[in-house]
Protein backbone atom coordinates (compact mmCIF):
# COMPACT_ATOMS: atom_id res chain seq x y z
CA UNK A 1 0.00 0.00 0.00
CA UNK A 2 1.43 3.72 -0.92
CA UNK A 3 2.48 5.66 1.52
CA UNK A 4 -0.22 8.57 1.48
CA UNK A 5 -3.04 5.86 2.42
CA UNK A 6 -0.99 4.01 5.31
CA UNK A 7 -0.34 7.68 6.75
CA UNK A 8 -4.30 8.89 5.96
CA UNK A 9 -5.51 5.45 7.61
CA UNK A 10 -3.12 6.03 10.25
CA UNK A 11 -4.26 9.43 11.13
CA UNK A 12 -7.81 8.21 10.96
CA UNK A 13 -7.73 5.28 13.23
CA UNK A 14 -9.40 3.24 11.04
CA UNK A 15 -10.85 4.43 7.91
CA UNK A 16 -12.74 3.71 4.90
CA UNK A 17 -12.29 2.07 1.11
CA UNK A 18 -15.02 0.79 -0.60
CA UNK A 19 -15.82 -0.51 -4.20
CA UNK A 20 -17.98 2.28 -4.19
CA UNK A 21 -20.27 4.66 -1.98
CA UNK A 22 -22.14 5.77 0.89
CA UNK A 23 -25.68 5.28 -0.14
CA UNK A 24 -26.69 7.75 2.79
CA UNK A 25 -25.30 9.60 6.18
CA UNK A 26 -26.80 7.53 9.21
CA UNK A 27 -30.05 5.80 7.25
CA UNK A 28 -30.14 3.60 4.33
CA UNK A 29 -33.41 4.08 2.45
CA UNK A 30 -36.61 2.12 3.00
CA UNK A 31 -36.90 -0.76 0.14
CA UNK A 32 -38.36 0.46 -2.40
CA UNK A 33 -37.80 3.83 -2.29
CA UNK A 34 -35.64 5.29 -3.99
CA UNK A 35 -31.87 6.54 -2.67
CA UNK A 36 -30.70 10.45 -2.29
CA UNK A 37 -28.46 11.79 -4.18
CA UNK A 38 -25.22 11.32 -3.43
CA UNK A 39 -23.45 13.41 -0.77
CA UNK A 40 -19.77 14.72 -1.19
CA UNK A 41 -18.74 11.98 1.78
CA UNK A 42 -15.11 13.51 2.69
CA UNK A 43 -16.89 16.73 3.98
CA UNK A 44 -18.62 15.63 6.63
CA UNK A 45 -15.62 12.83 7.58
CA UNK A 46 -13.69 16.23 8.64
CA UNK A 47 -16.26 17.95 10.26
CA UNK A 48 -18.43 15.55 12.13
CA UNK A 49 -19.02 12.64 12.88
CA UNK A 50 -21.66 10.26 10.79
CA UNK A 51 -23.17 7.45 12.07
CA UNK A 52 -23.48 4.10 10.17
CA UNK A 53 -26.37 1.90 11.37
CA UNK A 54 -25.97 -0.95 13.53
CA UNK A 55 -27.11 -4.16 12.18
CA UNK A 56 -27.21 -3.66 8.70
CA UNK A 57 -25.19 -5.38 5.47
CA UNK A 58 -22.62 -3.34 3.58
CA UNK A 59 -25.19 -3.76 0.79
CA UNK A 60 -27.80 -1.50 2.70
CA UNK A 61 -25.26 0.44 3.81
CA UNK A 62 -23.31 1.46 0.54
CA UNK A 63 -24.25 2.19 -2.95
CA UNK A 64 -23.42 -0.22 -4.77
CA UNK A 65 -21.60 -3.04 -2.86
CA UNK A 66 -23.14 -5.52 -4.71
CA UNK A 67 -20.28 -8.69 -5.15
CA UNK A 68 -21.94 -11.70 -3.87
CA UNK A 69 -20.06 -11.70 -0.96
CA UNK A 70 -19.26 -8.36 0.09
CA UNK A 71 -22.88 -7.12 0.46
CA UNK A 72 -23.61 -9.53 3.03
CA UNK A 73 -20.86 -7.98 5.05
CA UNK A 74 -21.44 -6.03 8.33
CA UNK A 75 -19.68 -2.34 7.81
CA UNK A 76 -16.61 -3.36 10.29
CA UNK A 77 -15.84 -6.58 7.99
CA UNK A 78 -16.64 -4.79 4.91
CA UNK A 79 -13.99 -2.68 5.87
CA UNK A 80 -10.97 -5.10 6.44
CA UNK A 81 -12.16 -6.40 3.46
CA UNK A 82 -11.41 -3.39 1.51
CA UNK A 83 -8.16 -3.18 3.55
CA UNK A 84 -6.98 -6.64 2.39
CA UNK A 85 -8.12 -5.64 -1.65
CA UNK A 86 -6.16 -2.55 -1.45
CA UNK A 87 -3.19 -4.15 0.24
CA UNK A 88 -3.07 -7.15 -2.18
CA UNK A 89 -2.84 -5.04 -5.09
CA UNK A 90 -0.37 -2.39 -3.24
CA UNK A 91 -3.15 0.19 -4.25
CA UNK A 92 -4.30 2.76 -1.99
CA UNK A 93 -8.02 4.74 -2.22
CA UNK A 94 -7.16 6.92 -5.20
CA UNK A 95 -6.07 4.43 -7.20
CA UNK A 96 -9.91 3.52 -7.14
CA UNK A 97 -11.91 6.81 -5.96
CA UNK A 98 -11.01 9.89 -7.74
CA UNK A 99 -10.10 12.41 -5.52
CA UNK A 100 -9.69 10.48 -2.69
CA UNK A 101 -7.85 12.09 0.58
CA UNK A 102 -9.32 15.53 -0.56
CA UNK A 103 -12.35 16.78 0.01
CA UNK A 104 -13.52 16.72 -4.28
CA UNK A 105 -13.78 12.66 -3.42
CA UNK A 106 -16.20 10.41 -5.97
CA UNK A 107 -16.75 7.51 -3.66
CA UNK A 108 -19.96 6.59 -5.91
CA UNK A 109 -18.26 6.88 -9.70
CA UNK A 110 -17.50 3.39 -10.86
CA UNK A 111 -13.94 3.16 -12.22
CA UNK A 112 -12.75 1.08 -14.69
CA UNK A 113 -10.45 -0.39 -12.02
CA UNK A 114 -13.31 -0.53 -9.73
CA UNK A 115 -15.30 -2.57 -11.60
CA UNK A 116 -12.33 -5.20 -12.74
CA UNK A 117 -12.79 -5.08 -8.92
CA UNK A 118 -16.04 -6.51 -8.18
CA UNK A 119 -15.29 -9.62 -11.17
CA UNK A 120 -12.43 -10.46 -9.35
CA UNK A 121 -13.75 -10.88 -6.02
CA UNK A 122 -16.73 -12.91 -7.47
CA UNK A 123 -13.83 -15.25 -9.20
CA UNK A 124 -11.97 -15.32 -5.46
CA UNK A 125 -15.64 -16.51 -4.66
CA UNK A 126 -16.26 -19.05 -7.66
CA UNK A 127 -12.42 -20.33 -7.00
CA UNK A 128 -12.83 -20.87 -3.75
CA UNK A 129 -16.54 -22.83 -4.39
CA UNK A 130 -15.97 -24.77 -6.84
CA UNK A 131 -12.23 -26.07 -6.02
CA UNK A 132 -12.06 -25.99 -2.32
CA UNK A 133 -15.70 -26.97 -1.39
CA UNK A 134 -16.10 -23.43 -0.13
CA UNK A 135 -12.89 -23.20 2.31
CA UNK A 136 -10.43 -20.14 1.57
CA UNK A 137 -7.98 -21.51 -0.51
CA UNK A 138 -7.23 -19.01 -2.70
CA UNK A 139 -6.92 -14.86 -1.99
CA UNK A 140 -6.53 -11.61 -3.49
CA UNK A 141 -2.74 -12.02 -2.13
CA UNK A 142 -2.85 -16.00 -3.66
CA UNK A 143 -1.43 -14.14 -6.36
CA UNK A 144 -1.00 -10.42 -6.23
CA UNK A 145 1.44 -10.07 -3.33
CA UNK A 146 1.46 -6.47 -3.58
CA UNK A 147 1.12 -6.33 -7.21
CA UNK A 148 -1.31 -4.79 -9.16
CA UNK A 149 -0.99 -7.35 -12.13
CA UNK A 150 0.07 -10.64 -10.85
CA UNK A 151 3.49 -11.95 -12.01
CA UNK A 152 3.82 -15.06 -14.03
CA UNK A 153 7.36 -16.05 -14.00
CA UNK A 154 9.67 -16.69 -10.96
CA UNK A 155 12.88 -14.31 -10.81
CA UNK A 156 16.21 -16.63 -10.74
CA UNK A 157 17.44 -14.60 -7.91
CA UNK A 158 14.59 -14.41 -6.11
CA UNK A 159 14.71 -18.17 -6.60
CA UNK A 160 18.30 -19.00 -5.32
CA UNK A 161 17.84 -16.52 -2.42
CA UNK A 162 16.46 -16.45 1.29
CA UNK A 163 13.63 -18.54 1.60
CA UNK A 164 10.76 -17.15 1.60
CA UNK A 165 9.17 -15.81 4.75
CA UNK A 166 5.46 -15.68 4.22
CA UNK A 167 3.81 -17.66 7.52
CA UNK A 168 0.74 -19.71 7.18
CA UNK A 169 -2.33 -18.36 8.89
CA UNK A 170 -3.09 -21.66 10.66
CA UNK A 171 -0.25 -23.05 12.85
CA UNK A 172 1.03 -26.46 11.93
CA UNK A 173 2.16 -28.72 15.15
CA UNK A 174 5.98 -28.33 15.97
CA UNK A 175 7.85 -31.21 16.69
CA UNK A 176 9.87 -31.52 19.98
CA UNK A 177 8.29 -28.21 21.80
CA UNK A 178 6.60 -27.22 25.29
CA UNK A 179 2.85 -27.65 25.37
CA UNK A 180 0.82 -24.81 25.18
CA UNK A 181 0.12 -24.71 28.99
CA UNK A 182 3.23 -24.67 29.60
CA UNK A 183 4.62 -22.08 27.89
CA UNK A 184 1.35 -19.46 29.00
CA UNK A 185 1.87 -20.69 32.31
CA UNK A 186 5.53 -19.39 32.18
CA UNK A 187 3.88 -16.34 30.74
CA UNK A 188 1.85 -16.06 33.81
CA UNK A 189 4.91 -16.26 36.02
CA UNK A 190 6.80 -13.83 34.16
CA UNK A 191 4.11 -10.99 34.53
CA UNK A 192 3.89 -11.36 37.91
CA UNK A 193 2.23 -14.61 38.48
CA UNK A 194 -1.41 -15.99 38.85
CA UNK A 195 -2.14 -14.59 42.63
CA UNK A 196 -1.06 -11.58 41.87
CA UNK A 197 -2.74 -10.95 38.63
CA UNK A 198 -6.07 -12.63 40.30
CA UNK A 199 -6.06 -9.04 42.37
CA UNK A 200 -5.63 -6.98 38.84
CA UNK A 201 -9.34 -5.53 38.88
CA UNK A 202 -8.44 -2.53 36.49
CA UNK A 203 -5.46 0.38 35.16
CA UNK A 204 -5.58 3.43 33.73
CA UNK A 205 -2.71 4.05 31.38
CA UNK A 206 -1.30 7.11 29.48
CA UNK A 207 1.20 8.19 27.55
CA UNK A 208 2.11 9.24 24.00
CA UNK A 209 1.40 8.51 20.64
CA UNK A 210 3.24 8.43 16.93
CA UNK A 211 1.15 7.38 13.63
CA UNK A 212 2.94 5.95 10.64
CA UNK A 213 6.30 6.63 9.69
CA UNK A 214 6.89 9.46 12.85
CA UNK A 215 3.45 11.14 10.89
CA UNK A 216 0.54 12.08 12.18
CA UNK A 217 1.94 11.99 15.96
CA UNK A 218 1.75 14.22 19.13
CA UNK A 219 -1.37 12.66 19.98
CA UNK A 220 -2.04 11.29 23.90
CA UNK A 221 -3.44 8.03 25.00
CA UNK A 222 -5.50 7.33 27.54
CA UNK A 223 -6.00 3.15 27.94
CA UNK A 224 -8.82 2.40 30.29
CA UNK A 225 -9.42 -1.15 30.94
CA UNK A 226 -11.24 -3.12 33.57
CA UNK A 227 -11.37 -6.86 33.96
CA UNK A 228 -12.40 -9.16 32.43
CA UNK A 229 -13.14 -7.81 28.95
CA UNK A 230 -13.43 -3.97 28.78
CA UNK A 231 -10.89 -1.42 27.35
CA UNK A 232 -11.09 1.76 25.71
CA UNK A 233 -7.96 3.50 24.13
CA UNK A 234 -8.42 7.05 23.46
CA UNK A 235 -6.14 9.31 21.40
CA UNK A 236 -6.81 13.20 21.80
CA UNK A 237 -4.37 16.09 19.78
CA UNK A 238 -4.77 18.69 22.47
CA UNK A 239 -2.60 20.88 20.05
CA UNK A 240 -5.09 20.29 17.22
CA UNK A 241 -8.28 19.96 18.00
CA UNK A 242 -9.40 20.40 14.52
CA UNK A 243 -8.32 16.19 14.34
CA UNK A 244 -11.26 15.65 16.69
CA UNK A 245 -10.23 12.49 19.23
CA UNK A 246 -10.11 9.05 18.32
CA UNK A 247 -11.11 5.94 20.26
CA UNK A 248 -11.70 2.36 20.10
CA UNK A 249 -13.84 0.62 23.11
CA UNK A 250 -15.89 -2.32 24.10
CA UNK A 251 -17.68 -2.49 27.22
CA UNK A 252 -17.43 -7.05 27.53
CA UNK A 253 -20.70 -6.37 24.77
CA UNK A 254 -20.59 -4.09 22.05
CA UNK A 255 -17.67 -2.42 20.17
CA UNK A 256 -17.40 1.19 19.05
CA UNK A 257 -14.67 2.81 16.68
CA UNK A 258 -15.08 6.47 16.62
CA UNK A 259 -12.31 8.11 13.98
CA UNK A 260 -13.79 11.47 12.96
CA UNK A 261 -11.24 12.04 10.00
CA UNK A 262 -12.59 9.13 7.82
CA UNK A 263 -15.78 8.65 5.90
CA UNK A 264 -17.81 7.00 8.80
CA UNK A 265 -16.79 9.03 11.51
CA UNK A 266 -18.52 6.52 14.27
CA UNK A 267 -19.67 2.84 14.26
CA UNK A 268 -20.91 0.29 16.02
CA UNK A 269 -18.85 -3.21 15.41
CA UNK A 270 -20.76 -6.22 14.79
CA UNK A 271 -18.43 -7.83 12.72
CA UNK A 272 -15.33 -10.51 13.32
CA UNK A 273 -13.92 -7.03 14.48
CA UNK A 274 -16.04 -7.27 17.52
CA UNK A 275 -13.83 -10.48 18.25
CA UNK A 276 -10.49 -8.32 17.73
CA UNK A 277 -11.32 -6.13 20.25
CA UNK A 278 -12.56 -8.78 22.76
CA UNK A 279 -9.41 -10.62 22.97
CA UNK A 280 -7.45 -7.34 22.88
CA UNK A 281 -9.71 -6.18 25.99
CA UNK A 282 -9.33 -9.95 27.94
CA UNK A 283 -5.48 -9.84 27.10
CA UNK A 284 -4.98 -6.44 29.40
CA UNK A 285 -5.95 -8.94 32.13
CA UNK A 286 -3.12 -12.12 31.38
CA UNK A 287 -4.20 -14.27 34.34
CA UNK A 288 -7.11 -15.12 32.31
CA UNK A 289 -4.94 -15.90 29.30
CA UNK A 290 -5.63 -19.88 29.24
CA UNK A 291 -9.49 -19.36 28.68
CA UNK A 292 -9.22 -16.24 26.09
CA UNK A 293 -9.64 -19.00 23.23
CA UNK A 294 -10.02 -22.10 22.64
CA UNK A 295 -7.60 -25.57 20.65
CA UNK A 296 -4.37 -23.93 21.74
CA UNK A 297 -1.53 -25.88 19.66
CA UNK A 298 2.31 -24.63 19.53
CA UNK A 299 3.91 -24.45 16.07
CA UNK A 300 7.59 -24.38 14.96
CA UNK A 301 10.24 -22.00 16.91
CA UNK A 302 10.70 -18.85 15.50
CA UNK A 303 12.32 -15.46 15.76
CA UNK A 304 10.60 -11.60 16.46
CA UNK A 305 13.59 -9.13 15.55
CA UNK A 306 16.46 -10.83 17.70
CA UNK A 307 14.25 -13.14 19.85
CA UNK A 308 14.21 -16.98 20.16
CA UNK A 309 10.01 -17.40 20.41
CA UNK A 310 7.92 -20.04 20.97
CA UNK A 311 4.87 -19.78 18.99
CA UNK A 312 1.52 -20.82 20.21
CA UNK A 313 -2.08 -20.09 18.49
CA UNK A 314 -5.71 -20.57 19.57
CA UNK A 315 -9.36 -20.34 18.02
CA UNK A 316 -12.73 -18.15 18.87
CA UNK A 317 -15.87 -17.77 17.23
CA UNK A 318 -16.35 -17.56 13.61
CA UNK A 319 -13.18 -18.54 12.27
CA UNK A 320 -11.18 -15.87 14.37
CA UNK A 321 -7.74 -16.88 15.26
CA UNK A 322 -4.99 -15.38 17.35
CA UNK A 323 -1.34 -16.23 17.24
CA UNK A 324 0.96 -15.08 20.38
CA UNK A 325 4.81 -15.20 20.51
CA UNK A 326 6.63 -15.76 23.38
CA UNK A 327 10.37 -14.80 24.74
CA UNK A 328 11.84 -18.19 25.04
CA UNK A 329 13.71 -17.32 27.60
CA UNK A 330 11.86 -14.92 29.89
CA UNK A 331 8.55 -16.01 28.53
CA UNK A 332 6.99 -12.69 28.09
CA UNK A 333 4.70 -11.85 24.99
CA UNK A 334 6.27 -10.03 22.17
CA UNK A 335 3.69 -10.22 19.67
CA UNK A 336 0.25 -10.85 18.94
CA UNK A 337 -1.40 -11.55 15.79
CA UNK A 338 -5.09 -11.85 15.57
CA UNK A 339 -7.01 -12.78 12.11
CA UNK A 340 -10.66 -11.25 11.45
CA UNK A 341 -12.16 -13.26 8.28
CA UNK A 342 -13.16 -12.08 5.07
CA UNK A 343 -14.37 -13.22 1.99
CA UNK A 344 -10.98 -12.55 0.12
CA UNK A 345 -8.47 -13.37 3.05
CA UNK A 346 -8.10 -13.11 6.41
CA UNK A 347 -7.76 -9.88 7.75
CA UNK A 348 -4.75 -9.44 9.93
CA UNK A 349 -4.09 -6.93 13.34
CA UNK A 350 -0.71 -6.98 14.66
CA UNK A 351 0.25 -5.71 18.22
CA UNK A 352 4.11 -5.82 19.62
CA UNK A 353 5.27 -5.36 22.74
CA UNK A 354 8.49 -4.67 24.63
CA UNK A 355 9.96 -2.09 27.06
CA UNK A 356 8.57 -4.18 29.94
CA UNK A 357 7.94 -2.41 33.34
CA UNK A 358 6.75 -3.46 37.09
CA UNK A 359 3.83 -1.74 38.40
CA UNK A 360 2.61 -3.18 41.63
CA UNK A 361 4.29 -6.72 41.05
CA UNK A 362 3.15 -6.90 37.85
CA UNK A 363 4.99 -6.04 34.66
CA UNK A 364 3.03 -4.42 31.77
CA UNK A 365 4.92 -3.46 28.62
CA UNK A 366 5.31 0.23 28.43
CA UNK A 367 5.78 -0.03 24.45
CA UNK A 368 3.67 -1.31 22.08
CA UNK A 369 2.83 -0.74 18.35
CA UNK A 370 -0.51 -1.34 16.95
CA UNK A 371 -0.03 -2.47 12.99
CA UNK A 372 -3.06 -2.96 10.74
CA UNK A 373 -3.86 -3.46 7.19
CA UNK A 374 -4.39 0.74 6.72
CA UNK A 375 -1.64 2.13 9.44
CA UNK A 376 0.35 1.88 12.65
CA UNK A 377 0.53 3.27 15.51
CA UNK A 378 3.14 3.33 17.89
CA UNK A 379 2.66 4.13 21.71
CA UNK A 380 4.89 4.72 24.69
CA UNK A 381 3.45 4.91 27.98
CA UNK A 382 4.58 6.64 30.81
CA UNK A 383 2.40 5.95 33.96
CA UNK A 384 -0.02 3.14 34.91
CA UNK A 385 -2.21 2.97 37.69
CA UNK A 386 -3.36 0.01 38.59
CA UNK A 387 -6.94 -1.27 40.31
CA UNK A 388 -8.58 2.18 40.35
CA UNK A 389 -12.19 3.37 39.88
CA UNK A 390 -13.10 3.74 36.60
CA UNK A 391 -16.40 5.14 35.56
CA UNK A 392 -18.84 2.99 33.18
CA UNK A 393 -19.22 5.84 30.47
CA UNK A 394 -15.43 5.50 30.26
CA UNK A 395 -16.86 2.19 27.79
CA UNK A 396 -19.76 3.32 26.48
CA UNK A 397 -20.61 4.32 22.95
CA UNK A 398 -18.32 7.42 21.92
Amino acid sequence: MRLWSKVTFAAAGFALVSLSGLRVLGQAPAKGKASPAPAKAAEPAVRGVVLAPAGQSAGEVFKNVNTSTLKVLTVDDFLGAMGVLSAALGLDCADCHPGAGSDKVDWVYDTPRKKTARRMVEMVATINRTNFGGAQSVTCWSCHHGRLRPATTIGLDTLYSSPNEEKDDVVAAGQGVPSATQILDKYIAAVGGAQRLAGLTSFIATGTSVGYEGLGGGGSFTIYAKAPNQRTTQIIFKDHPERGDSTRTFDGEIGWVKSPRSLLGQFELTGSERDGVRLDAMMSFPGQIKTILTNWRVGSPDTVGDKDVYVVQGSGLRGFLATLYFDKDSGLLLRVVRYSTSPIGRVPTQTDYSDYRDVGGIKFPFKYTFSWLDGRDSFQLSDVKINVAIDASKFGKP
